[in-house]
């Protein structure tokens, strides 16, 4: 039995090419033979049964003999048949059982395999994205002293003062009289 994801990929690629669509568009509206189709596309006859040999792999397209040519149809139900395999979401039970999220992908550029930070991202997302993950070591509810604030962020990274800033500025933690807590103290 054929990987589904090998077919899937075998038949967006029979697609992706600018001659083939047009091909699948000519032969939607009348069948035609090789001649024709290299006539109207304005290529050669060889170069046009490549292309329909391809969609013919694919069941796109379907020959049959007519005196001394193939004519070739467009088989609209192999389209409508994937359509409807990606509409069952056939497609994302494809996805590897490995697939990680983009955070997790942000956290393996910017952490080294001790924990630490390798370096501070600029980006806006990335930043907020290594941020979250330094505030998961602050418990909810707790009040922290600056000094207990810095020990912490210092496990990740030297520059406690602009890890702390920016936790106050994109306000995950907020201060008062020199004394931090996280701001989603009261969320699960």
């Amino acid at each position: 039995m054929a990987d589904p994801q090998d077919e899937f990929v075998t038949f967006f690629k029979a697609m992706a090419d600018a001659n083939r669509l047009q091909i699948i568009g000519l032969l939607a509206r009348e069948p035609m033979s090789v001649e024709q189709l290299a006539s109207r596309l304005e290529i050669s006859a060889s170069t046009a049964s490549h292309h329909l040999s391809k969609l013919s792999q694919v069941g796109l397209v379907s020959a049959r003999p007519k005196s001394y040519y193939n004519i070739y149809q467009f088989e609209a139900g192999a389209l409508h048949k994937m359509v409807r395999r990606l509409h069952e979401d056939e497609i994302l039970a494809l996805a590897p059982p490995d697939a990680i999220s983009e955070d997790e992908r942000i956290l393996r550029n910017f952490l080294e395999p001790d924990g630490r930070i390798s370096k501070i991202p600029v980006g806006r997302k990335k930043k907020i994205v290594v941020l979250n993950h330094i505030l998961q070591s602050f418990e909810r509810g707790r009040r922290y002293t600056e000094k207990e604030l810095n020990a912490i962020i210092r496990r990740f990274h030297e520059d406690t003062a602009s890890i702390r800033r920016d936790m106050i500025g994109f306000r995950m933690m907020a201060r008062e009289r020199g004394i931090y807590w996280r701001t989603d103290e009261n969320s699960g």
